[in-house]
């Protein structure tokens, strides 16, 4: 134990060596994230303007929040020492037997497996996962947009002005973030449940007994996935615009006599992208639902017949109870992807047609959309940032609500 109880030793002098050594100059100026900005500084001796470097609140930010995660760390650690140490002590006042370093290991490759196993990729989500996140969430209380980019401008707290300002004190933001998050449920619903119907009809059809060469059928749909999504929607943007292929095509052929706005009028843009969006989406489903189809039992059709059952009385007791309680995971799993649909949307219509009454947004885009274009284009990324924690609570509480009270989870072992 001596090997352990150096380990755990040398683990806390890592931590503290970091921590006076690098952290606390940063930690020093979390609360103000910075006060001196880089300037020119006139030097009378060389007659030229010279670089004096200044505070970086992006750097004060980011290794602050490293600073408190190797607390925390060093928290643990030492919760983890003092409880090896009492066990130690409690076992040597009792004659128990005091594991060595070795068996320690040992037992880590044995019973305690498990541990070791996860342990990387614990890591590695805090690191990159946990860590990013609580950044992300702090940067939606700074003033962090294209007005405060250090270090020539520094950017500081300002509380909770970002999420006032979505809900109550600017109008414009107010009715972009609803109007925007109105239309991304309106998408999810209609993009989600239009794949799930339309799909499971065409794997129904696909297998019903009458219908043969079932393997090209199958073939013939799933092609469109072996083509990249984004080079399809690409291509399709351009074919939609005024002098595309389609207007074009239907101009020559006299169906109209001027190109249709398929991409510049709200209405039909939306259209464009739920209709798009099937064709993109449907193999996949069907591929899924044919799976389950393969493996309804036989004999509920057998009996069901016997019974009298027609058609659409066995799908309506059968196929389709059995089809929702094996596939509502993975449509959850759809909904809330498509509620971050941003191939679809941005490829295809760049979020157009845009608008005055919204904030750097257009009548297509979604919230996700919004987000990339605040980040991207406009660099302002504290309100992204508060835009990003909206979606994750909206996401993240629909997700666990729907997902708890859905058959598959309730009924686990009662549907066979």
């Amino acid at each position: 134990m001596i090997i352990l109880s150096f380990l755990y030793i040398l683990a806390e002098v890592l931590i503290a060596l970091f921590f006076f050594g690098f952290g606390l100059k940063y930690l020093s100026h979390f609360n103000t994230l910075g006060e001196n900005t880089q300037l020119k500084v006139w030097n009378e001796q060389l007659q030229i303007y010279e670089r004096k470097i200044g505070d970086n609140s992006m750097l004060i930010l980011l290794f602050s929040v490293l600073t408190i995660a190797a607390c925390i760390l060093f928290a643990i650690i030492l919760i983890l020492l003092i409880r090896n140490i009492k066990a130690i002590v409690f076992r040597s006042k009792n004659g128990e037997h005091i594991e060595t370093f070795k068996e320690v290991v040992e037992d880590l490759f044995d019973n305690k497996f498990h541990i070791t196993l996860l342990a990387a990729p614990i890591t590695t989500l805090i690191l990159f996962t946990v860590l990013p996140i609580v950044f992300m969430i702090l940067i939606a209380f700074t003033n962090f947009d294209s007005s405060h980019q250090p270090p020539g401008e520094l950017f500081t707290w300002t509380g909770l002005t970002n999420v006032t300002d979505v809900f109550l004190g600017n109008s414009t933001k107010t009715h972009t973030f609803f109007g925007i998050l109105g239309w991304t449920v309106v998408w999810a619903i209609l993009a989600t449940f239009t794949n799930y119907i339309l799909g499971m009809l065409l794997a129904i059809i696909i297998n019903h007994k009458l219908v043969k060469f079932k393997k090209m059928w199958r073939t013939l749909f799933i092609i469109s996935i072996a083509i990249p999504q984004f080079v399809s929607l690409l291509l399709i943007s351009r074919a939609l615009e005024p002098a595309g292929a389609i207007n074009v095509a239907l101009m020559k052929a006299g169906i109209i006599s001027s190109p249709l706005p398929f991409l510049t009028n709200t209405l039909l843009a939306r259209f464009c992208v739920v209709v798009i969006n099937m064709w993109i989406g449907i193999p996949y489903t069907m591929m899924t639902f044919s799976g389950v189809l393969m493996n309804i039992p036989a004999e509920l059709y057998e009996s069901a017949e016997i019974d009298g059952a027609g058609v659409l009385q066995s799908f309506v007791s059968i196929t389709l109870p059995y089809m929702i309680f094996v596939t509502a995971p993975a449509t959850i799993t759809t909904f809330v992807g498509n509620i971050n649909n941003f191939n679809v949307i941005y490829l295809l219509t760049g979020g157009g047609p845009f608008a005055l009454d919204y904030y750097q947004a257009g009548k297509t885009d979604l919230l996700v959309t919004w987000l990339y274009k605040l980040t991207v284009d406009q660099h302002d990324y504290a309100l992204a940032s508060t835009i990003g924690i909206f979606i994750f609570m909206i996401v993240s509480t629909f997700s666990l609500a729907v997902y708890n009270n859905t058959g598959s989870v309730k009924k686990e072992d009662m549907f066979q």
